[in-house]
């Protein structure tokens, strides 16, 4: 089996959906001796700052000389990126190998149970316990949550520390359409005795979660009761316990990155303050200023203005706004948008409306893709255009300003196909 056979056949996976629940995951993990148990893990889940908050932590520990595992979701540029060892992808033969000893554990989970068959999550999820917990032992990894927690792959190990980021609406036809519906689902990254990070703004979700570490008997650590941010134009001053770091500047742009980092920050100080990590605070800073992220308000071409952005749900889209107006200060921008199903579409919509001058729609391919007409159809906006050729629009495009975005996956494709030059 080489690497295209590997990738078909986790790739082959996505038509079984998305089944919610860890009993699969948890009998194939136990065929390959629970190597998941083998790792000293960070969680990292929440609605949006996942992805930010995992590379923050990985630069720190990196730039502190350890070796760190990463497993995010989903990919932007490389399939392999989603299982990294020190920022960098696994190699193909990694996945070959990987692929080689979880089939066939996945094909005794069908013929021997009758829990159905192991989804595309579960398998990649599967791989990454299996790398990081027996071929490649590193010295932490920092597992990113896939969609909640509560029944989420990811939710089988016994984390050192856990951090959740936000709590907003977002897949709300499984985790339930109330922030206290996803509050209870993503509260099961709370385990017992376990130091939990949270930044949550919903007054009624911040109740659930507290609810769920007073419960658990968790050290829970807040933003804004325990940890401060003053944000001073660009730069920001951290501040918690006895710690105050001044005149902190990212590169990631946006007042949620300095909260991302400020929760990234704190698991680092009590990894240090328990004796699990030796930190030097200098190389830490240094780590976390200089992180970029793909897909995360990435300028990719500057004349005409080109950003582009995985905004997915009302939350992240208001980030995105917010960012653009502090920044970049444009008045005439143009949207390019495209959405998977489950969405809260108008609402998002309605966000976008605000900066946008005119909104151009089109699709992609992927499986829980929206068409452009269903998009077209639910947009309330007069300058709204249908392109077919999405490549093409933008390799030709000369207006002022253009932001792609409406769905991680969609940016994807774009980084893949698009030209910038």
């Amino acid at each position: 089996m080489n690497y295209l056979d590997s990738l078909y056949w986790i790739h082959e996976r996505t038509k079984f959906g998305i089944k919610p629940g860890v009993k699969r995951m948890e009998w194939m993990l136990d065929r390959l001796n629970n190597p998941q148990f083998n790792i000293n893990g960070i969680h990292v889940g929440g609605t949006n700052g996942k992805g930010s908050t995992v590379s923050y932590l990985r630069s720190a520990l990196v730039d502190n000389g350890y070796n760190v595992g990463t497993f995010t979701s989903p990919f932007i540029e490389t399939f392999n990126e989603r299982i990294s060892l020190n920022g960098l992808p696994i190699s193909d033969d990694d996945i070959v190998k990987l692929v080689q000893r979880v089939k066939p554990v996945s094909e005794a989970l069908e013929v021997e149970t009758d829990l159905g068959t192991a989804t595309e999550f579960e398998i990649i999820t599967t791989m990454m316990f299996l790398y990081f917990g027996e071929i490649h032992p590193v010295d932490f990894v920092i597992v990113e949550a896939g969609l909640g927690i509560k029944n989420d792959s990811t939710n089988v190990f016994k984390p050192i520390l856990s951090i959740l980021t936000s709590i907003g609406l977002d897949h709300t036809d499984i985790l339930g359409d109330t922030y206290v519906d996803i509050a209870k689902d993503k509260g099961a990254i709370v385990k017992p005795n376990t130091p939990i990070i949270y930044a949550v703004k919903n007054e009624e979700a911040l109740k659930v979660i507290r609810d769920y570490v007073e419960q658990q008997n968790a050290e829970g650590i807040e933003l804004d009761r325990d940890i401060s941010v003053i944000s001073e134009d660009e730069e920001f001053t951290y501040r918690y316990k006895d710690y105050e770091l001044e005149t902190l500047l990212l590169n990631m742009l946006g007042e949620h990155q300095k909260e991302n980092a400020a929760l990234a920050i704190t698991a680092l100080i009590e990894l240090n303050e328990s004796d699990i990590v030796d930190l030097d605070f200098n190389k830490m800073i240094d780590g976390i200023e200089s992180v970029s992220w793909t897909g995360r308000i990435e300028q990719v071409k500057e004349r005409p203005l080109m950003i582009v952005d995985g905004a997915h749900n009302v939350e992240s889209v208001e980030a995105l706004i917010s960012t653009m107006k502090n920044y970049y200060h444009t008045e005439n921008i143009d949207i390019l948008f495209s959405a998977i199903k489950g969405k809260p579409l108008n609402a998002m919509v309605d966000q976008l409306k605000t900066i946008a001058s005119t909104f151009y729609i089109t699709d992609f391919d992927f499986p829980k893709a929206l068409t452009k007409e269903a998009i077209f159809d639910e947009v309330r906006f007069d300058q709204k255009v249908l392109v077919d050729d999405y490549v093409k629009f933008i390799e030709s495009y000369e207006g002022d300003g253009l932001i792609i975005t409406g769905s991680l996956y969609f940016i994807s494709e774009v980084k893949a196909k698009v030209d910038f030059s």
